[in-house]
């Protein structure tokens, strides 16, 4: 169970770019909770898997002593959840929001791409975290730091778009 959890299905054992196919698998779950339920709830899904994440992961590698394997790719799908509830949810309020509507679709892709972005990057204070945070948190860290800096990144670069394209 631990193994299904943690590989996201078994997407991370992927033999090619496992974070990317983890990533990518995860995306249907964020628009199916945003199809039907505010921004802030996936958000609060992405909480609560941390937790439980961050938990298994650091016993994981205590049994492993292996530190984040690229086959651990439940950060990814965290990451990518945050950027998807950031992007949307400072875009539009929820009365009037649909998964459909351009000022929502475009920062959610956005916000997806900018993720992988940094993810795979790793830039400024991103890679301290990966560098310097042991366990489950350091695993965890680096995603969760690059999922809200990708939801705020794709949400300035639409919100410019719109103001350049007017």
């Amino acid at each position: 169970m631990r193994k299904l959890f943690l590989t996201f299905f078994y997407t991370g054992l992927s033999p090619k770019a496992p974070g990317t196919v983890g990533t990518f698998a995860a995306v249907p779950f964020g628009l199916l909770v945003l199809a039907y339920a505010p921004p802030s709830t996936l958000f609060l899904v992405a909480i609560l898997v941390s937790v439980l994440a961050a938990k298994a992961i650091t016993a994981y590698e205590n049994e492993t002593q292996l530190h984040d394997a690229s086959h651990i790719v439940i950060d990814e799908a965290v990451g990518v959840w945050i950027a998807m509830a950031i992007a949307p949810g400072v875009m539009i309020p929820w009365e009037s929001y649909s998964v459909g509507n351009e000022a929502i679709f475009i920062p959610l892709v956005l916000s997806i791409l900018y993720f992988r972005l940094f993810d795979i990057l790793k830039p400024s204070f991103i890679g301290r975290i990966d560098r310097d945070v042991a366990g489950g948190w350091g695993v965890m860290g680096d995603d969760i730091a690059a999922g809200f800096v990708a939801g705020i990144t794709s949400a300035l670069t639409y919100a410019i778009w719109e103001k350049l394209a007017l």
